[in-house]
């Protein structure tokens, strides 16, 4: 009976060992875990997480309301600029003619300021001997009311291709 008592004392002890290193097993893995968890939500915050994953995702969700209001500010003031952009000169051309035989040079010019939907002026200055003449059109639409000289219009062609490049460009 002694013999069977020593193996059942000995069976039980391996039994112990095992479950002890099973136990020292089970401690290190939630150990790792506890640190992954802790690696994973400590560099987000100033204040360190207590291994508290609620408190985590609250603050993560705090941090996302935060980035999404952010973002929604900064939408806006891009449409603010955009409305802004689209009524500034954008499109400049000047051209360059002899309006009169008897003057050298190409003293006189015609030049076209648009914005991004074809509103603006274009100003001719006529130079001659005795004096110099300017004339101001003004565009809507990519259209004047008044008649264009050929060289305005030639100036506006190319305004309104610099405004039309740029947009093709931007798209």
């Amino acid at each position: 009976m002694d013999i069977a008592l020593l193996i059942w004392a000995i069976a039980l002890t391996i039994l112990v060992i095992f479950f002890i290193v099973w136990v020292f097993d089970l401690q290190a893995r939630i150990s790792r875990m506890q640190k992954q968890q802790k690696n994973l939500f400590s560099g987000e915050f100033e204040e360190e997480v207590d291994g508290d994953v609620m408190a985590a995702i609250a603050k993560l969700s705090a941090r996302l309301n935060e980035t999404n209001a952010r973002t929604e500010r900064l939408v806006a003031h891009s449409q603010q600029v955009n409305a802004v952009f689209a009524h500034t000169i954008q499109g400049m051309a000047l051209v360059r003619y002899r309006a009169f035989q008897d003057t050298g040079g190409d003293q006189s010019f015609s030049l076209a300021l648009v914005d991004g939907e074809g509103n603006g002026a274009v100003i001719s200055a006529l130079y001659g001997r005795g004096a110099t003449r300017v004339y101001a059109k003004p565009v809507d639409g990519w259209q004047s009311p008044k008649v264009l000289s050929d060289e305005e219009a030639q100036a506006l062609a190319e305004a309104r291709q610099i405004v039309l490049g740029q947009s093709k460009s931007d798209n």
